[in-house]
């Protein structure tokens, strides 16, 4: 398995074998509550106009997205996951339409052979999916700020995957300390807060959904994010899971 580290948009574009992408504040993330929380399916898209079409066809759907961290106009929820939590999921469809993670997952698809993605979330499933897959190539794509510039959080998120492919150790206990300290926090706290403060621990909850999420196009074509069961634990100490 030969692991590729990748970012940003332009990244996500050069995306090969088996792509990974990861935008842990906040889309990846609000992809496993979604999920979890019993949505049905969701359909990412790359542009807010596509969303609203989308929710116009399909007006039981929840719209769910941002843009530039805000909740656009004639969405029904942000891009949160707490928000996201008022919602009755079960059986729904979520249309999700962000700035770096659903347009990562709409590029990758355009080179990558397939695609998941993750967050600190759904970490150890989704590490156990790879292993057990076993590509040629794993590209790791961490999505950054809007797609264009790079954040720590989906950095740290990309190199934990890594460490967990290749049996090296990680300690995640420093990594919410750490990143609460950083600039892609301010966004959840004190004067510069702009999207709820639960958001940052909801993002940073490791392993707290035991399932992947594969990127799949259904019988009309249209792009779907879809739950996955994870492969069993390997009854192994070096097991793909959580360090």
């Amino acid at each position: 398995m030969r692991i590729r580290m990748l970012e940003l948009l332009t990244g996500a574009a050069e995306a090969s074998g088996l792509a990974v992408v990861i935008d842990v504040f906040r889309a990846c993330t609000v992809a496993c509550h979604a999920l979890g929380g019993g949505a049905a399916r969701i359909l990412p898209v790359d542009s807010i106009e596509e969303a609203l079409a989308l929710k116009a066809a399909l007006p039981e759907a929840i719209l769910a997205g941002e843009r530039q961290c805000i909740k656009p106009a004639g969405f029904d929820c942000g891009n949160s996951p707490s928000e996201l939590a008022a919602f009755d999921l079960a059986g729904r469809t979520v249309i999700h339409a962000t700035s770096a993670g659903t347009r990562g997952i709409v590029a990758a698809m355009g080179s990558a052979d397939r695609v998941i993605t993750c967050s600190f979330a759904n970490m150890g499933a989704t590490a156990r999916a790879i292993a057990a897959a076993n590509p040629e190539v794993v590209s790791i794509v961490a999505m950054g700020k809007a797609g264009l510039a790079p954040a720590p959080e989906d950095k740290l998120c990309g190199m934990y995957l890594a460490n967990l492919l290749q049996d090296v150790p990680n300690a995640f206990a420093a990594i919410p300390k750490f990143l609460r300290g950083t600039a892609s926090a301010e966004i959840f706290f004190g004067d510069t807060a702009i999207v709820p403060e639960a958001d940052f621990d909801l993002c940073l909850t490791l392993d707290a959904f035991d399932f992947f999420i594969e990127a799949v196009r259904d019988d009309n074509g249209r792009l779907t994010l879809t739950r996955r069961d994870a492969p069993p634990v390997p009854d192994k100490p070096d097991m793909p899971a959580q360090a």
